[in-house]
């Protein structure tokens, strides 16, 4: 009878054994809607096709390409069983440092010199005489097609006689601008002025030596902030290629103009939509300043415990008010002065925060949902 037994628990033992044992799914059994804020890492960068350049430089070289790049990232990381429709993502990414290559460099394609009957390209215009702001309104009329990043040195009589051509004008973001263009007296500077060039030999330090040069020029250093490109527009010749006219862009970084540096862009907004990710445009933000009235409107409100509301009559600011308080207090402004608030839209509400002894104006942010007024803190 044991023999019995014992074969009966074996075989129970082995019919277990031989079951199916259940599968932990590795994503939840139904996606959810999902809010994420990250900065991509060198493994994000890595989810992109191999053929896709940032998956190499770790960077993206403008906003455009970020915005169409970055949803191949997150249909990758973040996918539709993991994160529903309507989930939305925050994202911070690295941006390259500018790269800036002129089309052509050539001197003897870029250099031009006026002709009398180029100035009466300019419509309306009967002298022989161009100021900076009359030769950028004729670059058009001249070169009716320019290609990105085309360059032109221009000769031409100058008004007033004080400007000394030739000038830089280069062809960026879809308008002509004038460049700053070295000077023969700069290339006097380095001991240059005998063919008024730089050369090969200078190649290691020609963003000092032209930072150096900028530095003391006061028409730009009279106006320039840390973060702005200037592009230096120099002569040079190549013992293997000739002479160019060559432009590179230096980055002022409050002290020095430097070579531009890879930077970390504001972050960017995006949105799953029928399971795939895309870019959403910034909305429009529209910004509110309390009057005395709105002030005089919340004291009188019960959004908070009366001893804040006395205190906010009195001066004006808010002390000690909780977020959810605040909130009101604004909503209740709202209220009151936008009798038709539009949706799809941030209303940045601007306050006095009594802090550290010292009013500090400060700002919270609401949007309006068709029915009620939202905090989006």
């Amino acid at each position: 009878m044991k023999k019995i037994f014992y074969a009966i628990a074996f075989v129970a033992v082995v019919f277990t054994s031989c079951q199916k044992q259940p599968i932990v799914p590795l994503y939840p059994a139904v996606a959810s809607k999902q809010s994420y804020n990250i900065t991509l890492a060198s493994s994000d960068y890595a989810l992109l096709p191999s053929t896709a350049y940032p998956s190499k430089t770790l960077s993206f070289n403008n906003a455009t390409d970020a915005q169409n790049y970055i949803p191949t990232i997150l249909n990758a990381k973040y996918p539709s069983k993991v994160a529903a429709d309507n989930s939305t993502a925050v994202v911070t990414y690295t941006q390259s440092a500018l790269s800036f290559k002129l089309t052509d460099s050539a001197y003897n394609d870029v250099a031009y010199t006026l002709t009398p009957a180029d100035y009466l390209l300019l419509p309306g215009n009967k002298y022989t005489d161009f100021s900076i702001a009359q030769v950028i309104k004729w670059l058009p009329y001249k070169y009716p097609s320019p290609v990105v990043n085309q360059l032109a040195l221009l000769t031409f009589t100058p008004y007033p006689a004080t400007l000394t051509p030739p000038y830089s004008f280069l062809y960026l973001n879809g308008a002509w601008s004038e460049i700053y263009t070295i000077t023969p007296a700069q290339y006097a500077v380095y001991g240059l002025g005998k063919y008024n060039q730089f050369t090969s030999t200078n190649d290691a330090t020609l963003p000092a030596m032209l930072g150096a040069l900028l530095k003391t020029d006061l028409t730009v250093q009279d106006t320039v902030k840390a973060g702005d490109i200037e592009y230096i527009s120099f002569n040079y010749y190549g013992s293997d290629k000739g002479t160019y006219q060559r432009v590179i862009p230096l980055e002022y970084d409050g002290s020095n103009y430097v070579a531009p540096k890879t930077s970390v862009a504001a972050p960017l907004n995006f949105i799953k939509k029928s399971g795939q990710w895309q870019y959403v445009q910034p909305l429009p933000v529209i910004s509110y300043t309390l009057t005395s009235a709105d002030i005089a409107l919340i004291a009188k409100s019960t959004v908070a415990p009366s001893g804040l509301l006395t205190n906010l009559a009195s001066y004006g600011d808010f002390s000690g008010w909780t977020t959810a308080q605040l909130d009101a207090a604004m909503i209740l402004a709202l209220t009151a002065d936008f009798q038709t608030p539009q949706t799809n839209t941030n209303y940045s509400v601007i306050y006095l925060a009594y802090t550290g002894g010292a009013d500090v104006p400060t700002s919270l942010l609401f949007q309006w949902s068709g029915t009620a007024w939202v905090a989006q803190q």
